[in-house]
């Protein structure tokens, strides 16, 4: 079986690394808010070019509790709008809720599935304040676009960078754009932790203090409470593991490009559609760290299990949008056509730095000779 993503493979390649790294932290016998979170929070900031990380325990949290800032801050107020795209993960919705924020689900660019700056201006009204786009499967959305309007309308910018480790722009990497970006460290990212963990990154001096309190029960002295703050800290052995894990991050990323090139030279199959990556030039996109390697087929079910028949597993990123989401039932009648569709035909490849030339070019074989009729 190929697998979509060998996380033991992944981890054991620095597992000596890994084991001194638990090791330090285990016999310091500090292991909440010490050097460990400190030293990667200042490499993490400095890879994404930024004055600040702010390490929380998750990725939702890392979106939530900035827009939870910017409230404590007076930038937002209950019943103020978000825009954000239709066919993200819900995470990024659920962050806009949990804070009485209105999100403005907006069709996404169907070619690069991210926010659309059309769409985007057309959705603004008089209570948008901010923008939040999502990098979504590691390519990055059009910011110096989406920047201009943001300056046009005097609006905030939170990127939901969660999927988008490294990725970049003539650069400028994911993280450096907005006022502000969420990320998450769940093991199946590029720069995936043992367990789950987050961060916040940002320019802004003021956030990144109100941040550090919140994640903290809103304190940024013991038992000196500011905030109703809430706790959410990236703890001292997550933090030594992904300090280990980022040194070979970019490394990591060539390695999926290399699969990525098999996958866009060698897929031929006209009933599935490849990843948008300017006239699928792998080099014209030098920016796309490839999270993920996400094709679309009318004929997804069929497709799957055909790969699955020939030993290669696949995921769906998502099946179902967030609009129709038992969750958000007051949605069920918005009609966003293009996220529909989107959401009924995705299929995400197997893909990660572990695999070998000759596993990619097996995806490529079953890819192409898949056909409906001939479905297994």
């Amino acid at each position: 079986m190929i697998k979509f993503l060998d996380l033991k493979a992944i981890n054991h390649d620095v597992r000596d690394e890994l084991l001194a790294a638990c090791t330090r932290v285990i016999d310091s016998g500090w292991y909440i808010a010490g050097s460990e979170l400190q030293n990667f929070e200042q490499a993490f900031s400095e890879y994404c070019g930024t004055k600040h990380c702010i390490g929380v325990a998750n990725g939702l949290d890392a979106l939530s509790l900035t827009l939870r800032a910017w409230k404590e801050m007076g930038k937002l107020k209950k019943g103020d709008e978000v825009i954000v795209p239709a066919n993200t993960y819900i995470a990024s919705v659920l962050a806009i809720t949990e804070n009485d924020l209105v999100p403005v689900l907006v069709e996404p660019n169907s070619a690069t599935y991210n926010l659309s700056a059309d769409h985007v201006e057309r959705a603004i009204t008089a209570k948008t304040k901010v923008l939040l786009p999502v990098h979504l499967y590691g390519l990055l959305a059009d910011m110096p676009a989406l920047i201009s309007l943001a300056k046009k309308h005097k609006l905030l910018i939170l990127e939901d960078s969660a999927q988008a480790h490294g990725a970049s722009h003539k650069g400028k990497k994911a993280g450096a754009w907005g006022d502000a970006s969420g990320f998450s460290f769940y093991p199946g990212k590029n720069l995936g932790a043992l367990g789950d963990g987050g961060a916040i990154t940002t320019d802004d001096d003021e956030l990144a203090q109100v941040l550090r309190a919140l994640r903290n029960y809103g304190s940024h002295e013991k038992y000196q409470n500011l905030y109703r703050g809430v706790n959410s800290r990236l703890d001292e052995l997550q933090a030594a593991l992904l300090l280990v894990k980022l040194k070979y991050l970019e490394t990591q990323v060539r390695q999926r490009r290399e699969i990525v090139k098999i996958y866009l030279q060698g897929i031929k199959n006209p009933e599935i559609t490849l990843p948008y990556t300017e006239g699928n030039d792998i080099m014209a996109l030098e920016g796309h760290v490839w999270h993920l390697f996400v094709i679309r087929t009318p004929y997804r079910e069929e497709l799957k299990k055909h790969l699955e028949a020939h030993g290669i597993q696949t995921l769906i990123h998502y099946p179902i949008p967030v609009h129709k989401q038992k969750a958000y039932a007051e949605w069920s009648d918005i009609s966003l056509p293009l996220t529909e569709i989107i959401h009924k035909e995705v299929l995400s490849l197997p893909l990660g730095p572990t695999m070998s030339q000759d596993e990619a070019l097996k995806v490529v074989s079953a890819c192409n000779s898949f056909s409906y009729i001939g479905a297994a």
